[in-house]
């Protein structure tokens, strides 16, 4: 696959789930989608004294919150389990260890009762602190057991207070878990600083931030992410890679999660028919404080060591996954090649440069997601490996041989006219 420096929106939503490798059983098919639980959603309402500025419509931002809320509760699927949760509801005084607590379930997470619902939301008033990361440990205890998927959506307008506990390393801690669960994020008319630590939050666990300035965009997204949680669940297959190609275990199309540790080389087997290509990615998640200077390297190699194909990405700074791929045809074999195996076996090895910041557990290794697809080569496997240009070989020939040609008769009339005027 061709190589990116970052997961595009579809890579980050898988993170989730890279995460949550080890939680799952062996026994899965890869990429088969789960769920058989019902799916979880905890909205967390940031109900702290800032909700009462008038900024949204000319209305407050908890007026639009709640108005919001209702729409939502009507709207929420039948087969979504879900709840509320707040932060700042309830301590109005100015001891910060006090205020700093002030997390509650507002309605509990499981089969909704709409009324019940609307008239707790009903309730709520402008009170105190800002205790984001404390919210956020509660919630995801709030979505804790079921194999369906568990989504927190968290609404504020205002950073969190209550630092030294970080909301972006809560948002790691939880995604290093492995519970599969997705956190989305919506800033209220945010400031620069807040949408900096609401991002940090979401991509900690392949979510979404969100900025908004209006009701209606409020409503909207919102039951998106709702309507998102009752999508099937793609449960990655759980599997070890080896220290050597000949040790690796082989893998099909599919989706698998493992783990790296730093300075490790992971080694997987792929078969691949004449005629069929390979087509493999990888995805490594910065699930703990590392040192800035990264990179990941995955090669498809043959059985004796000889490369075929590589790809690879790196960057510098803060991350939160890094992910690169390649694509490897299988030739068509002619009557001279029957002697061969039916199917060559194709190395993947993968490797990572990420070091361990000072004071960080090394162990267990960081999350990577391994996505195989093995598929029928379009044309000749060979044209597929020339940059991508198939049968476009022949017109870029083509191209050339005219061009050539042009240049002949070009040069040619100029050296006529060149010529003539010379005599003249």
């Amino acid at each position: 696959m061709i190589t990116r420096t970052r997961l595009a929106a579809g890579v980050c939503a898988l993170l989730a789930a890279l995460t949550a490798g080890l939680a799952f059983p062996a026994g899965a098919a890869a990429g088969e989608p789960t769920g058989q639980d019902a799916p979880k959603v905890d909205l967390v309402l940031d109900v702290s004294g800032s909700m009462r500025a008038r900024d949204i419509d000319g209305r407050s931002r908890m007026s639009a919150a709640k108005q919001a809320f209702n729409e939502v509760l009507d709207a929420t699927p039948e087969e979504v389990e879900l709840g509320i949760r707040t932060l700042g509801a309830n301590y109005p005084g100015d001891d910060r260890k006090t205020g700093c607590k002030d997390t509650a379930q507002l309605y509990p997470v499981g089969p909704l009762d709409r009324t019940e619902a609307k008239t707790a939301v009903a309730t709520l008033t402008p009170t105190g602190w800002t205790p984001i990361g404390p919210a956020l440990l509660k919630a995801a205890g709030d979505l804790d057991g079921g194999d369906g998927s568990k989504r927190i959506v968290l609404i504020s307008d205002g950073e969190d207070t209550c630092a030294p506990l970080d909301p972006c390393e809560v948002a790691r801690e939880i995604a290093a878990k492995g519970i599969g669960l997705t956190i989305d994020t919506l800033g209220l008319v945010p400031t620069a600083k807040l949408s900096r630590q609401l991002s940090c939050i979401a991509e900690a666990t392949g979510g979404t931030y969100t900025s908004v300035e209006h009701q209606d965009e409020l409503t909207d997204r919102v039951n998106q992410l709702v309507d998102r949680a009752a999508e099937p669940v793609v449960t990655p297959v759980p599997t070890e890679g080896a220290s050597r190609c000949v040790e690796a275990p082989t893998l099909k199309s599919g989706l698998y999660t493992d783990r790296e540790e730093f300075g490790q080389q992971r080694w997987y087997r792929v078969e691949v028919l004449p005629g069929q290509e390979l087509r493999a990615s990888v995805s490594v998640a910065a699930d703990r404080a590392v040192n800035p200077g990264y990179g990941v390297l995955m090669r498809a190699v043959t059985v004796k060591g000889r490369e075929i194909v590589r790809g690879e990405a790196a960057g510098n700074g803060r991350t939160d996954v890094i992910s690169t791929g390649l694509r490897y045809p299988e030739p068509e074999r002619d009557g001279t090649d029957s002697d061969k195996p039916a199917a060559e076996t194709v190395c993947l090895a993968v490797t990572h440069s990420f070091s361990a910041a000072s004071g960080v557990k090394t162990t267990p290794g960081l999350p990577l997601e391994l996505t195989v697809d093995v598929v029928d080569g379009p044309g000749r496997a060979g044209d597929v490996a020339s940059f991508g240009l198939g049968r476009g070989w022949w017109l870029l020939g083509a191209l050339i041989l005219t061009g050539f040609l042009a240049g002949l008769v070009w040069g040619w009339l100029s050296r006529w006219r060149v010529a003539v005027w010379r005599t003249n």
